[in-house]
């Protein structure tokens, strides 16, 4: 398989309202998570952190010029094993447990991580086949209805089971932005998982609707507006008329 530098590992795209996306070119886009960094006037956040082949805060050192809230959507690896870099992490407390003591089971690695994963390999000693999701224990637990204070902005917290238990979105109602993890987002849905729960999927969609979205940037594939986010929970529903 080619073999890349780590150097060229993260591509940043900066896009407006002070949000940047982060992902790796050279994960095959069904892998490949969407990181968000939002910055804030006091502190940045981070949702989510990637596969953790490459050290995020070597590659972007200005990840952390300000203090930085790195939150998880929820702890599936793809979106958790950069976390253990960061001292301020933060967790919806129904998957605490997992952020804490990861596993390839609990994480989804063992079931993904693979050949099929991957355009190429990193020049870096943690090759895919050595693969573990390092411990990075919460210091902060975050639960429905929690506001993030950037200092010139707030983010509130959505607790949006279904993909996971604790699946999170945060909600920004200034810019009509959410940030929507894994529970939605323009591609093929995970819905079995292991502790994917359909009828915890059903009220969070229903949620996320009466919301006057303008933007979603989800947990992976290209962020689109708040028009398909509808469209996109409609044919959910059509796809799923047993739960209707």
């Amino acid at each position: 398989m080619k073999i890349v530098s780590r150097n060229s590992w993260f591509e940043v795209r900066h896009l407006q309202d002070g949000v940047t996306l982060i992902h790796e070119p050279y994960i095959r886009p069904f892998y490949r998570c969407n990181i968000w960094h939002i910055q804030g006037r006091e502190r940045d956040l981070l949702v989510d952190s990637g596969s953790g082949l490459v050290s995020l805060r070597e590659q972007l050192p200005w990840l952390t010029e300000k203090p930085l809230l790195a939150v998880a959507s929820h702890t599936h690896f793809d979106h958790i094993a950069g976390h253990h870099e960061f001292p301020e992490r933060l967790v919806h407390p129904a998957e605490a447990d997992i952020l804490a003591a990861p596993s390839g089971a609990n994480t989804l690695a063992a079931d993904f991580v693979g050949d099929d994963m991957f355009e190429a390999h990193p020049d870096c000693p943690l090759c895919y086949a050595e693969y573990r999701v390092r411990a990075a224990p919460a210091t902060r637990l975050i639960e429905d209805g929690d506001v993030l204070e950037l200092g010139d902005r707030v983010l509130q917290v959505l607790h949006t089971p279904g993909h996971s238990p604790g699946g999170i979105s945060l909600w920004e109602a200034r810019t009509q932005t959410l940030f929507s993890g894994d529970i939605l987002y323009d591609g093929p849905l995970i819905e079995d998982a292991y502790h994917s729960n359909l009828q915890d999927y059903v009220q969070s969609l229903e949620r996320l609707s009466k919301l006057p979205v303008r933007n979603v940037h989800g947990g992976h594939f290209p962020s689109f507006s708040g028009e398909r986010m509808r469209e996109l929970i409609a044919m959910w529903f059509t796809d799923h008329p047993q739960l209707t």
